[in-house]
């Protein structure tokens, strides 16, 4: 489960290893100092030899904005439907030989492309925060629920 995406170029292991590095970092002392270049630092293009808050920064923006990228990994911060990516930028999980594909990964963070459900892949974002539906999906079985927001929801 990720908030938003993992690049293709990442193994769910090393997406792992990777999440700890920033979940360290968030529980540190200097936690402020990896918040404030994790915003004021953009980086679109990860790389393993990044060093200290760039490296911190680049991971984190990875698993809570990636919504699209190139074969490279290099991101965007596109947010519209899928259909209207980029000229050269594709869904991460549309990349070809993504190296994930071996897990079934669940997220979030895009709900233009909303619910979209494939063989290893739950997204799962159907807009409850712009006042469409929350959706849950059981993984035993993979069945839908969903409540629409105007059912009394909050979602912000």
């Amino acid at each position: 489960m990720v908030h938003a995406g993992l690049l293709p170029q990442w193994t769910i292991e090393e997406a792992s290893g990777l999440a700890r590095e920033v979940e360290t970092a968030l529980a540190g002392a200097d936690f402020r100092s990896f918040l404030q270049a994790l915003f004021h630092d953009p980086s679109s293009q990860w790389s393993p030899s990044l060093k200290g808050s760039k490296r911190l920064g680049s991971i984190a923006r990875v698993l809570t904005r990636l919504r699209t990228c190139t074969p490279t990994g290099e991101m965007s911060n596109f947010s519209g439907p899928p259909e209207e990516a980029p000229v050269g930028f594709a869904p991460w999980f549309r990349v070809a030989d993504r190296r994930n594909t071996n897990a079934t990964i669940i997220t979030g963070h895009w709900a233009a492309l909303g619910l979209h459900i494939e063989p290893n892949l739950l997204a799962i974002d159907s807009g409850c925060v712009w006042g469409r539906q929350l959706t849950a999906v059981r993984l035993d079985d993979r069945a839908v629920f969903q409540v629409d927001y105007a059912d009394g929801l909050r979602c912000d």
